[in-house]
């Protein structure tokens, strides 16, 4: 059966995986007669439905321009330009599932395929986050028990005694349950919900400088950087990692210095919470930046190697398991030329709760994955992990601040 041309546009309301752009149909590419009443009123209808349709395709458009994934003209999807698949580095291939309503305020299920294994897939919605910290399971109803997604049992493990906490997350009865707790703290809703309530502007007895501050020594950092992209004409891409309830994020979004801002972090109670805090932001809508949050860990990167100009991590590194690591897969992704810049604690800070985790496992040290976090004995250690990591030691420069507050400016 030959459908109208009316009918034609009318079935491509629904984002198929493909994601191919429709035939555009007009009252002369059909080749019917404009004499006739009822066929001119078929040709309206067809070009009412032509304006729904072009509104769709241009809110596809933005989903897609908001991930930096661009249609080309021929409605192929090409690959992110930063984007990889975590453990291949492979480049991921995105499109667009449900249906496109415009005039909506769309939350769009997206779905990222490796471009050489289309068995490892991610997903993600576009009014949340992009979750790349493992592909979906052929079941996507059968979920890996752990601490991650048990938010309470999380919390009662973090304050739990180090030997317990061991026992708990090893028995074999819990094989599957993975408990870190410098990791696992994070992933409490409670923590997501104090963190810019209180938690964080508490780190200020260590010395640390305050969220505007640091804000400030970090753009000024990243200056030269983002000038020398702009002076070349090029887009410039800045990643702040571990970026919690997006405390730094939305700073960097709004300062119009940066034309994307990728917020990672490992905990997808932060996303959510750093996801409400971007939307109630009343200065967000009328940024041009492009602003995507994507679940992550800092350990297995999913950005292209030498592909981000400018990276921040806030009081992040003492919570990194895999810290030697995570460093490395930073000094990766930055572009020659690219900096870091973060703020951690000193282990002098911690002191107490080392303290008591030695006392609670009979006087000996925590193995370190039972930690609570990462404990930095000095400036010079940190440098050291820095320039093992594959940083130059000249371009290395790791300053104390306060008694416990260290700030390391890192180029490649």
């Amino acid at each position: 059966m030959k459908l109208s041309a009316a009918a034609t546009v009318v079935l491509t309301g629904y984002v198929a995986e493909s994601f191919v752009f429709p035939t555009t149909f007009s009252a002369t590419s059909t080749g019917l007669s404009s004499t006739a009443e009822p066929l001119v009123a078929v040709s309206k209808d067809a070009a009412a439905e032509d304006q729904k349709e072009l509104k769709r395709q241009r809110l596809k458009q933005t989903l897609l321009g908001q991930i930096g994934s661009p249609l080309k003209n021929d409605g192929a999807i090409s690959p992110d330009p930063l984007l990889v698949d975590p453990d291949t580095k492979e480049p991921l291939i995105l499109s667009l599932k449900g249906p496109i309503l415009s005039g909506s305020n769309a939350n769009v299920r997206l779905t990222l395929k490796s471009a050489t294994d289309p068995q490892r897939v991610f997903e993600g919605r576009s009014g949340t986050y992009i979750n790349l910290l493992e592909p979906i399971s052929d079941d996507e109803q059968t979920e890996k028990a752990s601490v991650a997604t048990s938010p309470i049992l999380s919390s009662l493990l973090t304050l739990t005694p180090p030997p317990v906490r061991s026992l708990i997350a090893n028995v074999s009865s819990n094989s599957d349950l993975e408990y870190v707790p410098m990791r696992d703290l994070f992933t409490s809703p409670s923590v997501s919900y104090a963190y810019e309530r209180g938690w964080r502007q508490g780190f200020a007895a260590a010395g640390f400088p305050g969220a505007d501050k640091e804000f400030e020594l970090a753009k000024e950092y990243f200056a030269p950087v983002i000038d020398n992209k702009r002076r070349m004409g090029k887009d410039n891409v800045i990643v702040d990692m571990s970026a919690a309830t997006g405390l730094f994020t939305r700073r960097f979004a709004k300062s119009g210095e940066y034309d994307r801002v990728i917020a990672c972090d490992y905990s997808d109670s932060m996303l959510q919470e750093a996801r409400r805090r971007i939307r109630a932001d009343p200065d967000l809508p009328s940024s041009k930046t492009q602003l995507d949050l994507v679940r992550c860990d800092v350990a297995k990167m999913p950005f292209k190697s030498d592909s981000i100009d400018a990276l921040h991590a806030g009081a992040a590194m003492h919570c990194w398991p895999e810290i030697e690591e995570s460093l490395k897969e930073i000094h990766r992704v930055l572009t020659p030329g690219g900096r870091y810049f973060a703020t951690t604690f000193l282990a002098t800070y911690f002191q107490n709760v080392a303290n008591m985790e030695r006392t609670s496992n009979g006087g000996a040290d925590v193995e370190q994955s039972m930690q609570a976090f990462q404990y930095f004995p000095s400036a010079e250690y940190l440098k050291d992990l820095l320039v093992d990591a594959g940083f130059e030691k000249d371009k290395v420069d790791v300053e104390v601040v306060g008694s416990g507050c260290v700030i390391m400016r890192c180029e490649k």
